[in-house]
């Protein structure tokens, strides 16, 4: 576990980094914006941990699996992301579709 709330938080010059490689040359992004997405990605992160692992406990394991956390996007109503998530991880790691 985290010694302090800061140490869950996603480095900011990687937030960063995919913010201004997500957009348009010409746009801009303030710190302040900088600074939200990366809280926002680190919450949405801790939740989706904790749905993926309360997936996994409802099967008695304590390791938390792709498909679990396929699950849990699901049931936090991320059914749009799921099949992106399906196919990704299929072409990483050879991955079953199954459920």
């Amino acid at each position: 576990m985290a010694e302090k709330p800061e140490d869950l938080n996603l480095p900011t010059s990687i937030v960063t980094k995919i913010i201004k490689d997500c957009l348009p040359p010409n746009c801009k992004v303030s710190k302040e914006a900088n600074a939200a997405i990366a809280k926002a990605a680190s919450v949405f992160i801790l939740y989706t941990t904790s749905s993926a692992n309360a997936v996994a406990q409802k099967s008695s394991r304590k390791t938390i699996s792709g498909q679990d956390v396929i699950s849990a996007m699901g049931e936090m109503e991320f059914d749009k992301f799921v099949r992106p998530l399906e196919n990704s991880l299929a072409s990483k790691f050879n991955f079953s579709k199954t459920k």
